[in-house]
């Protein structure tokens, strides 16, 4: 029986009731990349580790909720603090205490949180930032990288998927006010960001990329793009949503000799609630300031009816303070990320490359190359990394999410990494389909030629 039958056989309710979703949503998902073929389960309690769907079948769970949930599912200082919120209200409106209490937190551990605005998810903070790199530059150019997510909003959803000349969506403005440049080379990157000259306004970057590969980036490139935006005048805008609290109690920037000016934050500052967090430099957070600064001076970035949600706050701040009371949870599951990367490297040597850091691992189906952006990370094989993820969640009850990185909670042990490299073992005995990789090897360099002779020409 191939893995297709198999999920197919356990899971004959998810089935019937995806049918059903369907027919009421856009491809039966509210978020893209929660489809996978034949279709997604269904589920219907989380646990620590665990998801359960509406089948019953348990699966060991490294998705994590969009990787936001360091301590894993209902942890019970979480829980706790939720429902003691939830006795008390959930929607204020207004100012409370709870805000008040994470924002000291988040001040406490990472020095360049030296005023904080919150939003309601990290599309919203990176928008923010954007909009607030240009009124405090009185320029109108970002920059991002190839394959660098930020978000669905209309101004950062660019150069996202290969090929990165093309365009992500309808609906949106595609103009020269997004430059991306490429991810671990700053020569390339600068030889863009200064063809941009004086409309130069912010770089956005995250430190390690998501979606496009989990790929730590090199602390030199990082600093070479600090370097470029103070001799340009420009702000270095850190994306630390997927990154921040990830990896210890703060930020990586400080550990790479950064000084950001703005910086965002998101999922594990939530603790699994609705949360985007923009924070920065005093100086440039105050131009949002809507009672010192008249119209033609602020920038407007006043969040949302439900930012600062006391639920969210206090859901956070749980989080965080289980974090830093219990700095051993960072040992365990960056210790728990290193193997896991090592087995499964050993597992499929020769066939992928597995690349991450810290908790966050993931495997990129390659016979050559080695996978150091986001354009490599594309000419690897999607479909045998899909048929991965599926044979471990039909026959081994493993889930990540196909196609994604995966990450390891508190909630987590080391049996577990052995099981998955046992899985993944299992996987690579049974499947005999050959690696095809997506895209010409020679796109790459193509590609940045155009965008150097597009950006000079400005």
């Amino acid at each position: 029986m191939g893995w297709e039958d198999a999920y197919r056989k356990k899971t004959p309710l998810s089935g019937d009731l995806f049918g059903r979703s369907k027919r009421l949503h856009v491809n039966g998902v509210s978020h893209n990349i929660r489809f996978f073929e034949p279709y997604p389960f269904v589920t219907a309690s989380s646990h620590g580790k665990s998801l359960v769907d509406v089948d019953s079948n348990s699966y060991t769970d490294y998705w994590m909720g969009h990787w936001a949930l360091v301590l894993g599912h209902r942890h019970p200082a979480v829980e706790a603090a939720l429902a003691a919120q939830l006795s008390r209200g959930w929607m204020y409106g207004t100012v409370n205490e709870q805000t008040i209490e994470l924002s000291q937190m988040i001040s406490d551990a990472v020095p360049a949180a030296e005023r904080i605005r919150y939003t309601a998810s990290g599309t919203e903070a990176v928008m923010y930032a954007s909009r607030l790199a240009r009124a405090a530059t009185g320029r109108d150019v970002i920059a991002k990288v190839d394959g660098g997510w930020h978000g669905y909003a209309s101004d950062m959803l660019k150069t996202v998927n290969w090929p990165f000349s093309e365009p992500e969506s309808t609906g949106c403005i595609h103009d020269d006010r997004i430059v991306s440049i490429p991810y671990n080379d700053t020569e390339r990157a600068v030889s863009i960001l200064e063809g941009v000259g004086d409309r130069l306004a912010g770089i956005v970057v995250e430190p390690v990329l998501g979606g496009a590969g989990c790929i730590p980036a090199q602390a030199d490139y990082l600093r070479g793009l600090q370097e470029c935006a103070r001799k340009s005048g420009a702000l270095l805008v850190l994306d630390e949503i997927v990154t921040g609290f990830r990896f210890g109690h703060g930020c990586v920037y400080e550990e790479m000799g950064l000084d950001p000016d703005l910086l965002t934050l998101g999922k594990i500052v939530g603790g699994g609630m609705p949360l985007g967090v923009l924070c920065g430099k005093e100086e440039i957070m105050e131009i949002a300031n809507a009672k010192a600064m008249s119209r033609k001076e602020r920038c407007y970035i006043g969040g949302g009816t439900f930012s600062a949600n006391p639920a969210s706050m206090v859901a956070g701040a749980a989080t965080l303070r289980e974090l830093k009371e219990s700095p051993a949870i960072y040992e365990r599951i960056n210790q728990m990320g290193r193997d896991a990367r090592a087995s499964l490297g050993r597992t499929l040597e020769g066939r992928a490359q597995v690349t991450g850091r810290g908790s966050l691992f993931m495997t990129h189906f390659t016979e050559s190359g080695s996978v150091v952006d986001a354009a490599g990370a594309a000419r690897c094989s999607g479909q045998s990394l899909v048929r991965y993820h599926m044979h471990i969640m039909a026959y081994d009850g493993i889930f990540i999410l196909p196609g994604k990185l995966g990450a390891f909670s508190s909630a987590h042990t080391f049996d577990d990494v052995r099981d998955l490299a046992e899985a993944t073992e299992r996987f690579a005995a049974a499947d005999t389909e050959s690696i095809s990789p997506a895209s010409p090897q020679d796109a790459r360099e193509r590609m940045a030629r155009e965008a150097i002779a597009k950006f000079h020409s400005l």
